[in-house]
């Protein structure tokens, strides 16, 4: 068996633009919590705390991207939007109620 050496690379995203999921894995899985990006398939990790899972996941990431590119294939953009580029929220939103709590909601007001 071969190893090959990859160039880490620095990517055209940085790691807070990709949205990740951090799950508790069961004392059958060895417990402590595993970090996963739905945006970049195969890339996880895992860690005893929250935080070492995210240490974990930063390394993780630059191998996921830095492997990516040494393969000659697109590194996918992030969905995640960051929250200066969502659009302003109206702050309204339309529910029915019963008019008794109508009522009172708007005496509250």
């Amino acid at each position: 068996m071969s190893v090959k050496k990859i160039k880490a690379i620095t990517s055209p995203y940085p790691f807070e633009a990709y949205a990740h999921v951090i799950s508790p894995l069961s004392p059958a899985e060895g417990g402590g919590f595993l970090i996963s990006f739905p945006d970049l398939p195969g890339c996880m990790s895992d860690g005893e705390t929250i935080e070492e899972a995210i240490q974990n996941g930063r390394d993780a990431f630059l191998a996921w991207i830095s492997a990516r590119a040494d393969m000659g294939k697109k590194i996918p953009c992030p969905a995640y939007r960051a929250p200066e580029t969502e659009p302003p929220m109206s702050g309204k939103f339309v529910q029915r109620v019963p008019k008794t709590l109508h009522a009172k909601l708007a005496a509250l007001a």
